[in-house]
């Protein structure tokens, strides 16, 4: 698959110009990445799904060379925003697949907008009101959530990072990758900094978190329906949401999922053939 060309392209929507990288053609499979993250992240995934799925990777607003709106970072916005852009693309039935802040988004897109949904593909992300939990505990694991306090601080992140962005980037690979080093080139990490150094690259990224406790009030409500298309939830064995599948269990009527062996919470990157596998069976298994 390695001579799949991949676009790139920019496309206005809802007054925001999105960036989008597309391969392939057949049945839409949409992919969305999370912290600290764009849609590069899915490049070794991306040729090996368009040999038979029409790939779409998005960089959400905020994110790598997508516009940084000021405002707007709680999951239902951004899925509004995300729908529009697909609209524009003449996408109206598709497989969303979201990785970390992209699970965020997609727990609530699949309350929104359920009738223009294939499926949805949540990969180990802890979900505001939803898997995640309301309180950080005191102990030797502090550092895995440490920046859901960090992140929200008005003003403050954006004075210790700017021009430091790379040690932030390098931190959270080496510390949640199973192997950061066989994972990750220079290469890999300069097109991550680059766009963290963008204008309004770090007020994108923090914005999310800026959200999450308007995310917990949005997810509340949700909470108490089941989530009527099909589900898949991946966890990493070693990542940052293992349990993905059970706890997400609960909360649809139609939720397959377990674990990629030996990856942690960066699936697509690390284990983009297991991913392939897992993605490609799931989208076949559903109605066309």
């Amino acid at each position: 698959m390695s001579d799949i060309e991949l676009q790139h392209r920019m496309v206005w929507a809802d007054d925001l110009r999105f960036h989008i990288v597309e391969a392939g053609e057949g049945p839409t499979i949409v992919l969305v990445a999370g912290f600290p993250q764009s849609s590069y992240a899915w490049r070794r995934l991306m040729p090996l799904l368009a040999g038979r799925f029409h790939v779409i990777a998005v960089d959400l607003p905020g994110q790598g060379d997508s516009d940084k709106p000021v405002d707007g970072y709680d999951t239902l916005t951004t899925g509004k925003r995300l729908r529009s852009l697909l609209k524009v693309l003449g996408e109206d039935w598709y497989l969303l697949v979201g990785h970390d802040i992209g699970a965020w988004v997609g727990y609530a897109y699949a309350h929104q907008f359920a009738a223009d949904l294939r499926g949805v593909v949540l990969l180990d992300g802890n979900i505001p009101g939803v898997t995640l939990r309301p309180t950080i505990t005191l102990g030797p694991d502090n550092w895995r959530n440490w920046h859901f306090l960090f992140n929200p601080i008005p003003d403050l992140p954006e004075a210790l990072l700017q021009g430091r962005e790379r040690i932030l980037i390098e931190w959270f690979f080496s510390r949640k990758t199973a192997n950061w080093r066989t994972t990750f080139s220079k290469a890999d990490i300069d097109e991550y900094e680059r766009v963290y150094q963008t204008p309004g690259g770090l007020r994108g990224m923090l914005g999310y978190y800026r959200a999450v406790l308007e995310d917990i009030e949005q997810n509340t409500p949700l909470m108490q329906k089941k989530i009527d298309v099909p589900v898949l939830a991946l966890g990493g064995e070693v990542g940052s949401a293992p349990d993905l599948y059970d706890r997400m269990q609960p909360l649809g009527r139609n939720v397959r999922g377990g674990v990629i062996a030996g990856s942690g919470h960066y699936i697509p990157e690390e284990e983009p053939e297991a991913l392939a596998r897992e993605i490609s069976d799931f989208a076949n298994s559903l109605k066309a």
